[in-house]
C-alpha cells in the first residue's frame, strides 16, 4: 500500500509541477509533509537542500530521497518512476502540440498566461523556506521571539553578495555552509 501512495504522490507532483523544481516545492511538501505525514518539516527542508545541491532536477532528486527515506530503494525506484511518467507522457503531447500549431496567438497567450502562476509558486516555496529558516517553523503567524539571528545574517550577507557583487550562486551557498557549520558550532 505504502508503495502505491508514494507512486500516487509523486505521480501528482510530476503532473502538476509545472514551471520545475523550485514550482514543484509546494506541491511536495503538501504531499510529503501534510497529506502524508512521512516527513517532517525539518526532514523536508533538508531534503530540498540536498535535491537542490545534487546534480539532476530537484522534483526527480526529492522523489529519490523521499522514497529512501520512506521505505528504502524500491521507494526510491516507485516515487522517481511516479514523477517521471507523467512528464515523459506530457512532454510527447505538448511537443508534438507546440510544433503543429507554434504560430497560433491562442497558444501564445497560453504560455504567457501561465508565467505568473509559476513565478507565484516559486515564490511561495521561496517564502516556506525563508520562515522556516528564520522561526524553525513554516506558517504564519510567527513567534518573534524565537527569531534565528544567524539564518537571518547568513541569508543577508549571501543575497548582498550575490546582488552586489554577482558571485557565482554555487560559491555563495558553499560559502553559506562552511559559515553555517562555524556559527552555529561556537553558539
Amino acid at each position: 500500500m505504502i508503495y502505491l501512495e508514494l507512486f500516487w504522490s509523486f505521480f501528482q507532483i510530476g503532473l502538476f509541477s509545472i514551471g520545475g523544481g523550485y514550482a514543484a516545492m509546494p506541491l511536495i511538501q503538501h504531499q510529503v509533509v501534510d497529506i502524508h505525514p512521512w516527513l517532517t518539516m525539518t526532514q523536508f527542508a533538508d531534503i530540498m537542500t540536498i535535491a537542490e545541491m545534487t546534480p539532476g532536477p530537484i522534483a526527480i532528486n526529492s522523489a529519490t530521497f523521499v522514497g529512501i527515506q520512506v521505505v528504502g530503494l524500491p521507494g526510491a525506484i516507485i516515487a522517481t518512476a511516479g514523477c517521471i511518467l507523467p512528464s515523459c507522457v506530457i512532454v510527447m503531447v505538448l511537443a508534438y502540440i507546440y510544433y503543429r500549431f507554434r504560430g497560433l496567438t491562442m497558444v501564445q497567450g497560453i504560455l504567457a498566461g501561465l508565467r505568473p502562476a509559476v513565478v507565484a509558486m516559486i515564490a511561495s516555496a521561496g517564502i516556506s523556506l525563508i520562515i522556516l529558516s528564520f522561526y524553525g517553523q513554516r506558517t504564519l503567524p510567527v513567534d518573534l521571539s524565537n527569531i534565528d539571528y544567524i539564518s537571518v545574517f547568513i541569508f543577508g550577507v549571501g543575497l548582498l553578495i550575490l546582488r552586489k557583487w554577482k558571485v557565482n550562486p554555487i560559491y555563495v551557498m558553499a560559502g553559506s555552509g562552511v559559515v553555517g557549520v562555524l556559527l552555529y558550532s561556537i553558539v
